[in-house]
């Protein structure tokens, strides 16, 4: 048992989930806009975002991110470098307007963790504009990025579609903005900082909706989208009523994590199900 916890404690905090949700998302914008996948943006994304995620959380300083001591982020930094090998190997085979657009997401993660602001350590340690800046980055991989590479334009779909992601990701980081309320400096100015939990969640229920109607203001809406996009409205309020201050271990960085991925196989299975719908209408 105590292998198994080590290899799951090792699958999230190594950014191994966050990654697989991310691709996960990339995946819905594939269903829902009708494009190809590039299958080395897909692995560039996946072990990309590992490299990301471990050095925003375990060393924005690049010595303090070298020099390790304890012997378990020794093992996530050397995961970390292997990890950017690969995703460096498939970043040379996307074409350049994908690797421009991920030259300015970089850009901005690193605004995000490195101190280029002389009263802030970095843009994260701004708790107010935090949350944005996470979201347009997760936006900007997940929706436009697989649409440059399949050379396709940035259509008003696109843009809804990148609207609807950004409030996506939006509401999944307020779990973690609650959760994070006990051990934040009060100066951070985090939603529940600011407003309190109760309105926090009320603010992420508005936004709920707002995801949803988003939805009929898309020119090629198919009866799938409307119903993968329902469930998941229906996912996230639920999600709003069941964050509290007082969470479980595995609440934000398990389950919270798991919907893009527990979404993206939702659309598989409904997936199947249209085309098996559709291959046997014609005999009604």
């Amino acid at each position: 048992m105590k292998l198994l916890q080590r290899i799951f404690d090792f699958y999230l905090d190594a950014s191994i989930h966050v990654a697989l949700a991310i691709v996960s998302l990339v995946h819905i914008t594939s269903f829902v806009l009708q494009i190809t996948l590039d299958e080395h943006l897909l692995w560039f994304l996946f072990f990309g975002s590992i490299v990301c995620y471990n050095f925003v959380k375990y060393g924005v300083e690049a010595k303090k991110y070298i020099w390790v001591i304890h012997s378990y982020h020794k093992e996530i930094q050397l995961f970390s470098f292997l990890a950017m090998g690969v995703a460096v190997y498939h970043a040379f085979f996307l074409n350049m307007k994908t690797f421009v657009a991920i030259g300015w997401l970089i850009l901005l993660t690193g605004l995000y963790a490195l101190p280029v602001l002389p009263k802030a350590k970095n843009l994260r340690s701004w708790g107010g504009l935090k949350i944005f800046i996470v979201a347009i980055v997760w936006a900007g991989a997940t929706v436009i990025l697989p649409v440059l590479s399949d050379d396709c334009l940035i259509t008003t779909d696109v843009v809804i579609e990148s609207i609807q992601r950004f409030i996506l990701v939006f509401i999944l980081l307020i779990p973690f903005e609650i959760r994070d309320l006990a051990y934040d400096e009060p100066g951070l100015n985090t939603l529940p900082q600011r407003y309190g939990v109760a309105k926090t969640k009320i603010f992420g229920g508005f936004a709920t909706m707002v995801f949803f109607i988003l939805t009929f203001l898309k020119k090629d809406l198919s009866v799938f989208e409307l119903i993968l996009k329902g469930l998941l409205f229906l996912g996230l309020g639920f999600l709003m009523l069941g964050t509290t201050k007082r969470q479980s271990r595995y609440f934000a960085s398990f389950w919270v994590e798991s919907i893009p991925i527990l979404w993206w196989q939702l659309g598989i299975a409904l997936l199947q199900y249209f085309t098996v719908f559709a291959a046997i209408a014609p005999s009604f």
